[in-house]
């Protein structure tokens, strides 16, 4: 995948048809290792093709594809309303101590971009 998207790089940097010389100097420079026999299947299944009609291509096979979302599971029944205002305010307070929980998870002691 390393390959594909640094081969798209180039392309969208205006190199029609990047070269293996191309995708290593931004791997590298990103400090991705390369391997010169994955890279060259890559661009020897990419010779001589126009990335745009490959990406069109790909695109109509991935609309035949299933995506999940066809079929809504319901939940379950809820309890009959016990007690007017009852269930609001277990609704509430439990709101509540799941947003303290996720608080107190957000940093765990580094950051990102540390």
């Amino acid at each position: 995948m390393r390959y594909v998207a640094a081969y798209l790089l180039a392309n969208l940097g205006g190199v029609g048809q990047p070269t293996a010389k191309d995708i290593k100097k931004i791997l590298t420079s990103v400090g991705v290792s390369v391997d010169d026999e994955k890279l060259k299947f890559v661009l020897d299944q990419l010779a001589g093709q126009d990335i745009n009609e490959i990406l069109a291509k790909g695109a109509e096979k991935l609309a035949s594809v299933p995506s999940g979302g066809g079929v809504a599971v319901a939940g379950g029944g809820s309890g009959g309303g016990a007690g007017g205002d009852a269930g609001g305010a277990s609704a509430a307070e439990e709101k509540k101590e799941e947003s303290e929980e996720e608080e107190s998870d957000d940093d765990m002691g580094f950051s990102l971009f540390d």
